[in-house]
């Protein structure tokens, strides 16, 4: 390695993480699961604290569970005095919050469990992280739809309003207050940050209403995928490229905590911010002549219609960019699907992108 770090620890680095105690909530999630498998690789000992993953439909921490290296507790992120019984156990110096309501169309649904999971859940994280004696950094991940999306075009930066039509986005915005608050009031200013992504892509995503997984799953059945509003432009990324982004952030927190206390995005390069049409021909074309999809016609819940995270803090400031242009990463994301439905291992499927993606750098 000679006197400078390798490369792959330019972008994470594994000398941090080996060892580190980390707590992460929304574990049994897509992110959550990436991020605890990254974890686990890089040699942390890794808490996990989410609702168990759906039973009547596939899900990556399904499949890579019994692997995975984490000790994982499965409750909700609504009941504080199981969580704080978690972490103390845990005792955690790095705490990663990605559990959440994570779907705009469900949070039409039950407004009220959106609020009280991303909101109140958010608090309840908070309060759990303010006993924690070794705790040295946080970061609270929420999303890019947190800002008051105007539909002007620009891309936006973190020190724009927060704001959110629908109750999932604004559930998001209300937790970057919180965050905020909580970091000012009872953290002296430091070791809480948050941060915020575009749309993640990735292997192992099966919920509902998600572009690349409601594709697959047609596409699987032999049938079309139904598309609500394809001129609808997104920030689409790997589902790596944020977290490596996460990763940094908190290395930089633990070891300087005042100077990167605050939010932080970790968006695509402008290029990347697409139509759906675009992501879903893509998908489509790369899996195979028994996929497509048609336009579903009729009236839909309001969702933006055009949204672009400005990322040059994060470049600037924590080296961080991103790694796998639009194409490579729908590349990836369909190997790693088309793979598993021919009898590939999830876990292996997983760590084989892991380690590619940390190649890259």
């Amino acid at each position: 390695m000679g006197e400078r770090r390798a490369a792959v620890e330019e972008v994470v680095n594994a000398n941090f993480w080996a060892g580190k105690r980390v707590f992460v909530t929304g574990h049994t999630g897509f992110k959550g699961s990436w991020l605890s498998l990254w974890l686990s690789a890089l040699g942390a000992k890794v808490a996990g604290y989410a609702l168990p993953p759906p039973s009547d439909k596939p899900s990556l921490w399904g499949m890579v569970e019994a692997k995975a290296g984490v000790a994982s507790t499965l409750a909700d992120i609504r009941d504080l005095d199981m969580l704080g019984k978690a972490m103390d156990a845990a005792q955690p110096e790095i705490v990663f919050h990605l559990a959440a309501q994570s779907l705009v169309r469900s949070s039409y649904d039950d407004p009220v469990g959106t609020y009280a999971t991303n909101v109140l859940g958010t608090v309840h994280v908070l309060e759990a992280a303010r006993r924690a004696k070794g705790l040295r950094a946080l970061v609270n991940v929420t999303s890019d739809k947190c800002y008051e999306n105007l539909e002007t075009g620009q891309a936006y930066r973190e020190t724009d309003p927060m704001g959110g039509r629908d109750p999932y986005s604004n559930s998001k915005g209300c937790a970057e207050l919180v965050t905020a608050a909580y970091r000012m009031s009872f953290f002296n200013g430091a070791r809480i940050a948050s941060a915020r992504a575009g749309n993640v892509i990735g292997g192992g995503d099966w919920a509902l209403d998600r572009i690349v997984p409601d594709t697959v799953r047609a596409a699987v059945a032999g049938k079309h995928v139904q598309i609500r509003n394809p001129r609808a432009v997104r920030p689409w990324q790997h589902v790596l490229e944020p977290l490596a982004g996460y990763l940094q952030l908190a290395e930089h927190l633990a070891e300087q905590t005042n100077d990167f206390a605050e939010a932080w995005n970790f968006g695509p390069d402008e290029a990347d911010a697409v139509p759906v049409e675009t992501v879903v021909g893509t998908v489509t074309k790369l899996w195979g002549p028994q996929a497509g999809w048609n336009t579903v016609a009729g009236e839909h819940p309001h969702e933006a219609h055009f949204l672009r995270l400005d990322s040059s803090k994060s470049r600037s400031r924590l080296g961080w960019h991103p790694r796998l242009r639009l194409p490579l990463a729908l590349e990836w994301t369909v190997d790693w699907y088309r793979r598993q439905a021919q009898g590939g291992d999830a876990l292996q499927l997983t760590r084989e992108q892991i380690e590619k993606y940390m190649e890259l750098a």
